[in-house]
């Protein structure tokens, strides 16, 4: 395993971490859950991610049950969660001081553990002052019930807003953004983040690298049973990714063919491609399988088989 600071922070993350959207507490049991936890921190994964809104808190659950099961010291993993949809009622939703510190208790008690890693704030929120969610952050890092907090799917001006208000009121400003990155996905974390990267020494942790299976290719003669494009109240998954297969499936077929040239699966070269973005802490993977979460960790040491020719094909046939 490789490991990165996260951005200009101390903390050290596995370049490739396990997420549990969709899958814990949903799509696979949490025996399989166990298993990949298990296999990830085996190979040198530190990183499990987490929200309040996955699987509707089952999936905290599930994954706190298997942390107390393991009894791993928390020195030796990091672990997150992300605030906004916490359920139907006004105040389980969003980023106010109400619900940012409800919603940490409450994943604190779902996961088991005295604090948490790193806490997300999971969207930008319209109805809530960005001053009034920047206090919330700071007093829970203060209170050592969070270790650093970011953001997920911000804007840049948006994160350049809250360090402005961090700066003047003597307050704990984001650490790091998570955002979607991958081949056919790249212009926030490549452009519109390109200056913060210097500027706030921001951190990245990174999702979806397969464009939810698409870059593996497994979509190409129609979505697969039990994966999560056919999963209940996933209809909206489905549609993007039967528009993306008929929209880009032509250059999915081009980026496997160079895929089998060097010699990896296209899931390894779509990983491998996004570690290769110096400004990447961690690319989170998802996994309902452990021989899948297997396959996947080949990415770290696949990276020097994209050279800059390699990576070069890549762009061409992305960026048509």
């Amino acid at each position: 395993m490789e490991y990165r600071r996260l951005g200009k922070a101390g903390v050290k993350v596995s370049a490739l971490s396990l997420g549990s959207w969709v899958t814990f507490g949903q799509q696979i049991g949490d025996d399989v859950a166990s298993d990949l936890m298990k296999h990830a921190y085996d190979n040198g994964i530190n990183f499990f991610d987490n929200a309040e809104a996955y699987a509707g808190g089952r999936s905290e659950v599930v994954m706190g049950n298997i942390l107390r099961k393991m009894a791993w010291s928390h020195e030796t993993f990091l672990i997150s969660s992300k605030v906004f949809w916490g359920g139907h009622l006004p105040n389980q939703e969003g980023l106010s001081r109400k619900h940012v510190m409800e919603a940490c208790h409450n994943a604190l008690r779902r996961l088991q553990v005295e604090y948490l890693d790193f806490y997300f704030c999971h969207r930008p929120d319209p109805n809530t002052p960005i001053e009034e969610t920047v206090r919330a952050m700071s007093d829970l890092v203060r209170q050592g019930k969070v270790l650093y907090w970011g953001t997920s799917e911000w804007s840049a001006q948006e994160i350049t807003h809250a360090h402005a208000i961090a700066r003047t009121c003597h307050l704990v400003p984001p650490t790091m953004e998570q955002a979607m990155y991958n081949i056919f996905g790249r212009h926030r974390v490549e452009q519109e983040y390109a200056r913060l990267y210097t500027e706030f020494g921001l951190g990245m942790t990174t999702w979806s690298p397969l464009a939810s299976g698409l870059l593996t290719g497994k979509h190409s003669k129609g979505l697969q049973e039990g994966t999560r494009a056919t999963l209940k109240d996933y209809d909206w998954l489905k549609e993007q990714i039967t528009r993306d297969v008929k929209e880009k499936g032509e250059r999915v077929k081009k980026l496997e063919k160079v895929a089998s040239e060097v010699g990896l699966s296209p899931a390894v070269l779509a990983i491998a491609w996004c570690l290769k973005n110096s400004h990447v802490s961690t690319v989170i993977l998802g996994a309902s399988r452990v021989p899948q979460l297997t396959e996947n960790l080949q990415a770290i040491r696949a990276q020097p088989k994209l050279t800059p020719e390699v990576m070069k094909q890549i762009s061409e046939i992305a960026l048509v």
